[in-house]
């Protein structure tokens, strides 16, 4: 039997500056997230990874806002995300911004949030798109030990398969920023062609059903009135006579 490939070792970055038009990307994303802060609601959002700590998040009307990495300025907890010190359904919201990119465990990272997350809870998702001008840079050997295409690219439809399974339903998903090396991300592509944008953004909800059978209804049967029979039995006996 041929041994297994150790799985090589994923750098993430400790801020979007250590990723070539890193601003570009932050920004396009923050433009993406704008419209979508003020739904979100509850007493606590925990960002997980440096990337996501950087997002600028003051339109989401959640005011306890923690900082969560293994490593990195401005966190308010640190800690190993494959094992959150947080209580079971305790959060209302998780943002992972490209965390699930530079993880070599995205299951695990995804089980861990669902366990914090309230019933109702929010995730929100982005990762880059393989399907795009950055995944073709990924396919060159000179720049696949570089930023950001050292990461995992992970499609659309798989990140939202992996949501299915855990039962989320997905309030939205789109691509965007076709151009990488553009501040607007080619406004004109990005229009037309959002499906070749380098950004994935997700957002979904956290959904329970009850495990407690329903009663199962049974259709109505005609009921008999004995005394409404025996009353026009009587009268037609009267009348007979």
């Amino acid at each position: 039997m041929r041994p297994a490939r150790a799985r090589k070792n994923i750098v993430a970055p400790a801020s979007w500056d250590e990723i070539p038009c890193g601003d570009y990307y932050r920004a396009a994303l923050e433009q993406q997230l704008q419209p979508w802060w003020g739904k979100l609601y509850g007493f606590h959002l925990l960002k997980i990874g440096a990337l996501s700590a950087e997002l600028n998040a003051e339109a989401c009307p959640i005011s306890h806002q923690v900082n969560f990495a293994s490593q990195g300025e401005g966190m308010h907890v640190r800690g190993d995300p494959y094992s959150l010190p947080f209580a079971a359904k305790s959060v209302d919201a998780c943002l992972l911004s490209h965390t699930l990119a530079y993880a070599e465990d995205p299951h695990r990272i995804l089980r861990e949030v669902d366990r914090v997350l309230i019933d109702d809870g929010w995730i929100v998702l982005s990762s880059f798109n393989p399907l795009s001008l950055l995944g073709l840079g990924k396919l060159m050997p000179f720049f696949r030990k570089r930023q950001p295409y050292s990461s995992r690219l992970f499609t659309q439809m798989r990140l939202l398969d992996w949501l299915s399974l855990l039962n989320y339903e997905v309030m939205v998903h789109r691509r965007f920023h076709v151009l990488p090396w553009r501040k607007n991300g080619g406004k004109l592509l990005s229009t037309h062609l959002p499906a070749l944008g380098c950004m994935t953004l997700i957002i979904a909800r956290k959904r329970t059903f009850p495990l407690t059978p329903m009663a199962k209804k049974v259709p109505a049967q005609k009921q008999k009135i004995p005394q409404a029979v025996g009353a026009t039995k009587s009268y037609r006996e009267e009348h007979r006579d």
